[in-house]
């Protein structure tokens, strides 16, 4: 059976900055090639249009398809499942879905749609990003402008949850696997640092809370997270029970300099299992929020496939080494201001 195409679901409230972040990752996809699907409401399809000027391949028109009935909690099977099995049933299928729901989404809804028949043994929740306005939050609102969410609500006649904003934000935040705190920059080193200390201990044990400005985040930190989030709803629940009745600036650039990634080149290693344990201590104790790689185990002919997103190691055998240097090469993403030599002496002990 050929692999399940990854998604990522972007959430947050309006002006937290997913259409930039999203921008962001298409222009940096390194290759990718990803389909976008934009919960956008009325006939303008701003953001889809704000995606589409981005120039770059993983932009094409085909690959940029709108829902606009509606917030897309409350159009699952009408609008999303549909709109899931035309992308799907493409010849030149997308090598990774990205989902940007509208600011009043409730997020678990959607990833439980996962689970559709037809849906589900092709498609996986890859992770859900919940964006947001770290200067908003900090200040003790939900977005930049709540008025304008409230304009939005008002303007969606098929919305069938009267959801505090209060609650929805928690919401949110239950079922992220990674919360970006955008416009990291307003708010100054030490209070980005209380307000991203703040979301860790408000969300799920293992989820990453990160700081960017204007979304710029490497695609290798947003994507690959295979956390198969429709298989864990019951963790992800939403804190509150919903009754239902059935801009940041496109054109300012930013680098990565707030991340780092380097690569450990080891030989082969005895014992896969112990190995695997020794890097999840090495994660937890650096921080790291990536690691992935190769490693040659001694008298295994196949290469062993390794991948760690915060401490979990998942480990497969792929294929023969054939011509290839029998050795491990491990890359290491993390935040800038890894401790290099540690995490290599650590590798290598």
């Amino acid at each position: 059976m050929p692999a399940k195409i990854p998604a990522t679901i972007v959430t947050g409230f309006l002006g937290a900055g997913k259409t930039t972040l999203i921008r962001h990752l298409l222009e940096n996809a390194n290759g990718r090639r990803i389909a976008l699907i934009i919960n956008e409401f009325g006939d303008l399809g701003v953001d889809g249009e704000i995606l589409r000027g981005c120039g770059v391949e993983s932009c094409r028109d085909e690959d940029i398809m709108e829902l606009s009935n509606g917030c897309i909690c409350c159009t699952v099977a009408e609008d999303f499942i549909p709109t899931m099995e035309k992308l799907l049933e493409r010849e030149d299928a997308p090598d990774h879905i990205v989902i940007e729901t509208s600011g009043l989404a409730l997020p678990q809804p959607l990833v439980r749609a996962f689970n559709w028949p037809g849906i589900a043994t092709r498609v996986t929740v890859d992770g859900v990003v919940t964006v947001v306005d770290g200067k908003a939050v900090d200040e003790g609102r939900f977005a930049h402008d709540e008025g304008a969410v409230d304009a939005q609500r008002a303007l969606d006649d098929n919305l069938d949850h009267e959801t505090p904003l209060s609650e929805l934000f928690e919401d949110q935040i239950a079922c992220a696997d990674m919360i970006v705190v955008n416009k990291a920059d307003l708010l100054g080193e030490d209070g980005a640092a209380a307000l991203t200390a703040r979301l860790k201990g408000e969300a799920r044990p293992g989820v990453q809370v990160l700081k960017a400005v204007k979304g710029a985040l490497p695609a290798d930190v947003l994507l690959g997270q295979a956390k198969a989030a429709e298989g864990d709803t019951e963790a992800r629940a939403e804190v509150h029970h919903h009754h239902h009745d059935d801009a940041d600036d496109p054109e300012h650039e930013h680098g990565h300099d707030e991340f780092e990634t380097f690569v450990v080149t080891l030989p082969e290693i005895a014992d896969p299992a112990a190995f695997a344990d020794k890097v999840a201590q090495i994660v937890r104790a650096h921080d790291i929020l990536r690691l992935k790689g190769f490693a040659a185990v001694a008298g295994k002919p196949l290469r062993l496939t390794l991948q760690a997103v915060g401490p979990r190691i998942e480990t497969y055998y792929d294929r023969p080494f054939g011509a290839e240097t029998r050795q491990t090469r491990l890359v290491v993403i993390g935040e800038a201001g890894l401790d290099r030599g540690a995490i290599e002496a650590a590798l290598a002990a």
